[in-house]
C-alpha cells in the first residue's frame, strides 16, 4: 500500500505507486491550505459500488467527489477506468489524471458540470499540466 500525507492532504493507493501529479499545489489553489482532502485510488469494483450506492449508477466511474464538510472532502479515482476514459477525451493518461484531480476539487468547491466549470478546468489544466497532449 502506498500512502502519502502532506499539509491536510492524504493520498492512498492500495496497489502500486502513487501517480506523479502536483496534488498539493492543485488542492491548495482550488480548495485552500486549510481544506482537508483525502484522495483514494480505488479499483473499478470499488468505484462501481460507490457509484451505485451514492448515485444509483451501476458502472465504474473514473472519479467521485464527496464533500464531508465545508473544509473537508474525499476524492476516489479508479485509475483503470481513467486510463480507458482518457482515450475518449483524446488525452494522454497523465494529462487526464491532472484533469480529474482538478475536476474533483472543483466539485468539492461547489461547482456543477457546465461551461463555467469547463473553462475553469481548462485554465487550471494549462497551469498545472506541463507535459504533452
Amino acid at each position: 500500500m502506498a500512502f502519502r500525507e502532506l499539509h491536510n492532504l492524504t493520498i492512498v493507493r492500495k496497489n502500486g505507486p502513487i501517480p506523479v501529479v502536483p496534488f498539493l499545489s492543485i488542492k491548495e489553489k482550488l480548495l485552500g491550505k486549510n481544506y482537508t482532502l483525502t484522495i483514494v485510488f480505488c479499483s473499478p469494483d470499488e468505484s462501481r459500488l460507490k457509484n451505485k450506492t451514492y448515485r444509483d449508477k451501476d458502472y465504474p466511474t473514473n472519479i467521485l467527489s464527496f464533500p464531508l464538510s465545508k473544509n473537508e472532502g474525499e476524492i476516489y479515482i479508479s485509475l483503470l477506468t481513467a486510463r480507458r476514459d482518457a482515450k475518449k477525451f483524446a488525452m494522454s493518461y497523465h494529462r487526464f489524471l491532472h484533469l480529474l484531480i482538478i475536476h474533483g476539487c472543483l466539485h468539492l468547491k461547489g461547482h456543477a458540470h457546465g461551461s463555467t466549470m469547463e473553462k475553469l478546468e481548462d485554465s487550471y489544466l494549462n497551469k498545472y499540466y506541463k507535459g504533452g497532449s
